[in-house]
C-alpha cells in the first residue's frame, strides 16, 4: 500500500523560510517522478516543483529562484525548502509521486498522493 505523508507545515511571516517534507513508503520510488503541488482556496491545485529519477527539476514561474525540491533516496523523502515566502504561498501543500521518469504539470497525471499541509504566509 502507497503511502506518501507530509509534514513542515506552519505558519510563517512574509520573507520567512520553512522545509516541507514527503516520506513515501509501500515500494521504492526511485524510479518515479516526485512533485509537490499546492492548492489555494477557491482556487486549483497546481504545481509547484518536481523532480525526477534522473535528478532532472521543474519549477513553476513563481516559485523559482525561491524553492527547491530535494529528494533522499535512501530515506524515501522528498523535500520542499521554501525561502522568501510570500502571502500568495498560503495553500495546502501536497506531495505526489507517478512511475515515470518524465514531470507533467497535470494532476490527472500524478498517481498517488498525500493528504497535504497547510502552509499560511502572513503579510
Amino acid at each position: 500500500q502507497v503511502q506518501l505523508v507530509e509534514s513542515g507545515g506552519g505558519l510563517v511571516q512574509a520573507g520567512g523560510s520553512l522545509r516541507l517534507s514527503c516520506a513515501a513508503s509501500g515500494r521504492t520510488f526511485v524510479n518515479y517522478a516526485m512533485g509537490w503541488f499546492r492548492q489555494a482556496p477557491g482556487k486549483e491545485r497546481e504545481i509547484v516543483g518536481a523532480i525526477n529519477s534522473l535528478g532532472t527539476m521543474y519549477y513553476t514561474d513563481s516559485v523559482k529562484g525561491r524553492f527547491t525540491v530535494s529528494r533522499d533516496h535512501a530515506k524515501n523523502t522528498l523535500y520542499l525548502q521554501m525561502n522568501s515566502l510570500k502571502p500568495e504561498d498560503t495553500a495546502v501543500y501536497y506531495c505526489a509521486a507517478r512511475p515515470l521518469v518524465t514531470i507533467v504539470t497535470p494532476t490527472i497525471q500524478w498517481n498517488f498522493w498525500g493528504q497535504g499541509t497547510q502552509v499560511t504566509v502572513s503579510s
